[in-house]
């Protein structure tokens, strides 16, 4: 960098001059670092908007398949008996129910225990503190457990769960009590032993008053369906695409009558519907943008002389029309149209989706941007056509195998196209981008190399007037300098 010296001797403010000088060439590189900030909101903006496409390409991907149509619901006429969860091998028809008994985790509840002293007891009292003298034996599950005057109630809580059984003191009721590790007669447990022992440590259920034990056994639960028998440790069935849970012991039979979930193709229609035209209503927008034009990105300069909300205002206006009369934007948008508004050969016959009673409103009667958004007839949540007859439940109900063969046929079109208009084009987008991608971001990088090329050449020319002034300077000191000398040998 040129040594930079002030007009000392010319007398000229050649900071000033130098800046007017510069500031000519410096909008080019305004210029080009604006058309930048607009090709980053135009990144943005598709990059936004190819999530939403996407996302539709997903949810179109599984209306394509047919297994997306065929689920099935169960209803059970007292669902405070049983609920059912339909699976994909269930079949329709109506069966008859009777839970005869629940599952049960074995549970013990154990007597109070008495020391003999009148004190509480704890998990590290043994069993003389009970009155308990000698030695004895316990046994948990069949296997044999010595125990003596010294085993303390920490002792025979360890071997319980040695033995594979919940075992806890509670010191508050005085009491041990004991569980099963699962549900079902196979998780069930015994506990047997001498008297002596079982009534010191309060687990005889043959004892008397608050000393007796009480046992509840595990055991599986158990229906009846169709007439024949099932049992489960769990409470929980797996029969014929069917997971019945049992929930109340009951004499009653209660019905599960399983069907075809129409509700469900229609919510799943419906949503698609929803979500085709929450893209196309903002692809319209986008593109009907009103024109920014006279509107640039701002320079830091710029935004000095501008308050906040104007700032704001400002670059709202430049990016809300980023994308306006984008020819890929409309060339996506127009392929969507097209498939959805083509017709679908079901059964010989060629079928449109307004067949279904889906459709556009009239031109006139369509909002601004909304003139290809899709209206189900009947549809209590659509103002605009809610007072309709509702063709689509009608048709799915009567005839649901036209339903399915069509509108599995447009998803399969629709993605296909979707597909198409996505895939990977080598060095402008990559697999699965609606908008040239890679393009924009080697044009992106393009323009920051200019920039730096640009500001180089600024700082050099800013530069070479700075040296130009500089050696005038320089000049005219020497030139004071000699005209100096001169006057004081003349004796100026």
């Amino acid at each position: 960098m040129a040594m930079r010296l002030t007009g000392m001797y010319s007398g000229l403010d050649t900071d000033s001059i130098i800046q007017e000088l510069v500031a000519a060439r410096r909008t080019k590189v305004d210029d080009k670092t604006k058309e930048q900030k607009k090709l980053k909101l135009k990144q943005d903006a598709w990059g936004e908007l190819n999530k939403k496409l996407k996302s539709l390409q997903s949810k179109v991907s599984g209306m394509s398949l047919s297994e997306a149509y065929t689920k099935r619901t169960t209803k059970v006429s007292n669902s405070n008996i049983a609920s059912v969860i339909t699976g994909e091998g269930a079949m329709n028809g109506v069966q008859q129910l009777r839970v005869n008994k629940l599952a049960k985790i074995g549970y013990m509840t154990g007597g109070k225990v008495a020391k003999t002293d009148g004190g509480k007891a704890n998990a590290l009292s043994k069993l003389r503190d009970f009155g308990f003298s000698g030695e004895g034996t316990l046994k948990i599950n069949g296997q044999e457990v010595k125990v003596g005057e010294e085993t303390s109630i920490s002792d025979v809580l360890n071997e319980l769960k040695k033995a594979g059984v919940n075992a806890n003191f509670d010191e508050s009721q005085q009491r041990i009590y004991i569980s099963s590790k699962d549900y079902g007669a196979d998780n069930n447990f015994t506990i047997e032993g001498d008297d002596s022992v079982l009534n010191a440590l309060g687990l005889n259920v043959n004892g008397t008053g608050d000393a007796k034990a009480v046992k509840i056994d595990g055991q599986d639960a158990e229906i009846v369906l169709n007439g024949a028998t099932y049992t489960s440790k769990n409470n929980v069935f797996d029969i014929n695409g069917l997971t019945i849970t049992a929930l109340t012991e009951s004499s009653e039979t209660i019905t599960l009558t399983t069907e075809m979930d129409t509700d469900g193709i229609y919510d799943m229609i419906k949503g698609f519907l929803k979500q085709y035209n929450e893209v196309m209503n903002e692809m319209d927008k986008l593109y009907n943008a009103s024109s920014a034009k006279g509107y640039e990105p701002l320079t830091d300069d710029e935004k000095m002389s501008m308050s906040e909300s104007e700032i704001e205002e400002w670059e709202k206006k430049i990016k809300d029309s980023i994308l306006r009369k984008d020819e890929n934007l409309s060339s996506v948008s127009t392929g969507l149209r097209e498939i959805m508004s083509g017709g679908i050969s079901v059964g010989g016959k060629t079928l449109h989706l307004f067949d279904f009673g889906i459709d556009t409103l009239g031109y006139f009667d369509a909002g601004e941007n909304e003139r290809n958004l899709y209206h189900i007839d009947g549809d209590p949540d659509d103002e605009d056509t809610s007072g309709k007859a509702d063709k689509l439940k009608g048709m799915i109900s009567s005839d649901p195998d036209t339903v399915i063969n069509f509108f599995s046929q447009l998803s399969q079109q629709l993605y296909g196209k979707m597909f198409d208009m996505s895939k990977s084009v080598n060095g402008y987008r990559s697999y699965g981008s609606f908008y040239d991608d890679k393009k924009m971001q080697s044009d992106y990088d393009d323009y920051t190399s200019k920039i730096k090329d640009l500001e180089d050449k600024l700082t050099a020319y800013e530069d070479k007037w700075y040296a130009k002034f500089s050696k005038m300077e320089t000049a005219m000191a020497k030139m004071q300098s000699s005209q100096n000398a001169l006057a004081g040998l003349l004796g100026g």
